[in-house]
């Protein structure tokens, strides 16, 4: 189709293309055909997904005024009948045992599929930054992907990248509910971007999967309640019917990464038991989420994000609560990210295998499923771990735990750690790196030896702002406040200055980004997601 078509459907259609489509690809993305669909899917779910981004608001403002999160009344009888299972996942999605996770960009999904992982799960959100260019190249490269016939050429390496004859398996996950997509809009408002990122991937990729045997496969962000779960499942159905597609050709992996989600587990896997196959320790996401619910509740303070493994009792009992109903209901139980990368210094090296085997050893003994990491180079390290607990089984989807109680009180537990300067300082200086990366277009960043995406600054961010706000002592005896973070914040600019020398700072927004980070961090009122405030420096490129 041309340009001029396009064009011309949008002076006369509800859905408005605002972003550049002169790229021969990206007509093809965008064509007529994809956007009626993507048309048909905003006007049947927009209206409903800013109804419970409002109920977001309205719940938050409980918790915020001293209620607790806890499970529900009203679904009891959903958690006590222990009869009901979720539709049993294909053979595919039965093997898990080590999964990859990444950015859309298309050197990075090469070697993301070629790394080993039983699975990539390639990210539209927390791991890449939502420009137009990063958004669409994506849906390019996840379609030859699924063709097949992905390739990069590394001028600088003088090197070509092609898929190996044995890839992962593929799953995309779409933006959470909250970011929106403003350079396509709907009767004059942006539109949602994770129907955007759904709707386009299935689109361009179920005819290429179901010819392989394989169903549409998706990670769900930042699900809060059974709610927002119903209204993806609806979504879901929705799209097969469309595409008058089989019933559970959509298969997704449920991330409970916020604190209202896990009192929900049971009711999320109900609502979604035509198309749910499994749930993941959304773990940073998760610490992130405790720290932003109960932000208020001055006896529920974290110490800072370094101190905060998965030792610690609130989280440990969330993992073990995740496995424990997954497995009641025939679901796959996921573990959660190692963000460690590898390191050319031997003694580090040596520290980061140690930590990637702790954990990965604790997961797979609570009765994980499969776990995460972040980098090629640990899939060999995880698999080993996975492999050697799980004795010739590629899952434990017959282990149940312990059958001791785990309560509201458990999972809200608050615990003690470390709150110092040193902290506080390392904390700045890894929001200030990745925002300002984002905000360039770059999602996925390597900060001191992590792989640190969006998840990893929110925590950063939130716990400032909660200790400025409770004016919490530190170790030394200090009253951290906004005059002293004020301080340290712009003496980490000189710092990163100095780490990363004249021209790359010049070159880059670093200080924009303080301003910003100052502002998110000091506002009297929180603000939910750093990246909504951040799209309006986000660069673009290509609108």
């Amino acid at each position: 189709m041309s340009l001029d078509n396009v064009k011309e459907r949008n002076k006369t259609g509800c859905i408005q293309v605002r972003g550049n489509v002169d790229a021969p690809e990206y007509k093809q993305i965008l064509s007529d055909e994809a956007l009626t669909f993507l048309e048909a899917v905003v006007n049947q779910f927009g209206d409903r997904r800013n109804q419970l981004l409002k109920t977001r608001e309205a719940t938050q403002a409980r918790f915020d005024n001293g209620e607790l999160p806890t499970f529900r009344e009203d679904t009891l009888a959903i958690r006590e009948d222990k009869s009901w299972q979720v539709t049993p996942p294909p053979p595919e999605l039965l093997d898990r045992r080590v999964e990859i996770t990444g950015p859309i960009e298309r050197k990075m999904v090469i070697n993301a599929l070629n790394s080993g992982a039983k699975v990539f799960m390639c990210c539209f959100e927390d791991a890449s930054s939502p420009t137009w260019k990063n958004m669409v190249d994506g849906q390019i490269n996840l379609r030859d992907a699924n063709l097949g016939t992905i390739s990069y050429y590394d001028e600088a390496k003088d090197k070509l990248y092609s898929l190996n004859d044995d890839p992962s398996l593929l799953i995309a996950r779409p933006r959470g509910l909250h970011l929106p997509e403003r350079s396509i809009e709907f009767n004059g408002q942006p539109i949602a971007g994770c129907l955007m990122d759904f709707a386009l991937y299935f689109f361009h990729n179920y005819q290429t999967r179901t010819q392989k045997g394989l169903g549409v496969y998706y990670y769900i962000p930042k699900l809060e309640s059974m709610e927002e779960a119903q209204w993806w499942n609806d979504v879901f159905s929705f799209t097969e019917d469309y595409f008058n597609t089989p019933k559970g050709t959509i298969r997704a992996t449920v991330l409970i990464e916020t604190l209202p989600a896990v009192f929900q587990m049971d009711e999320i896997l109900f609502v979604m038991r035509d198309h749910i196959v499994a749930m993941n320790c959304g773990r940073w996401d998760y610490i992130f989420s405790y720290i932003k619910t109960l932000k208020n509740h001055k006896d529920r303070i974290l110490p800072d994000r370094h101190g905060i493994g998965m030792d610690q009792e609130f989280l440990n009992a969330y993992s073990q609560l995740l496995i424990r109903t997954c497995h009641q209901r025939g679901a796959l139980a996921m573990g959660g990210m190692s963000a460690f990368i590898p390191s050319k210094d031997p003694q580090e090296m040596k520290r980061v295998t140690t930590k990637v085997i702790e954990d990965k050893q604790r997961e797979s003994q609570n009765g994980h499923d499969g776990t995460w990491v972040a980098h090629p180079a640990l899939v060999e390290l995880a698999m080993t771990v996975f492999n050697s607990h799980l004795d010739g089984k590629i899952n434990q989807l017959d282990y149940q735990s312990p059958n001791h109680e785990i309560n509201a009180e458990l999972l809200l537990k608050p615990c003690q750690g470390i709150r110092d300067e040193a902290g506080v300082r390392k904390n700045i200086r890894i929001a200030l790196y990745y925002i300002e990366a984002w905000i360039q277009g770059f999602g996925c960043v390597p900060i001191y030896g992590l792989m640190e995406d969006a998840a990893t600054a929110e925590i950063s961010r939130a716990s400032i702002w909660q200790w400025i706000h409770h004016g919490v002592q530190l170790d030394d005896g200090q009253t951290f406040t906004d005059q002293l973070f004020h301080t340290w914040l712009y003496q980490e600019i000189e710092t990163i200055k100095r780490e990363v020398g004249d021209a790359r700072f010049n070159a880059g927004r670093f200080e924009e980004t303080a301003d910003l980070f100052y502002k998110l961090s000091t506002a009297s009122e929180f603000p939910a997601f750093l990246t909504v405030p951040s799209y309006e420096l986000l660069q673009q490129p290509n609108t």
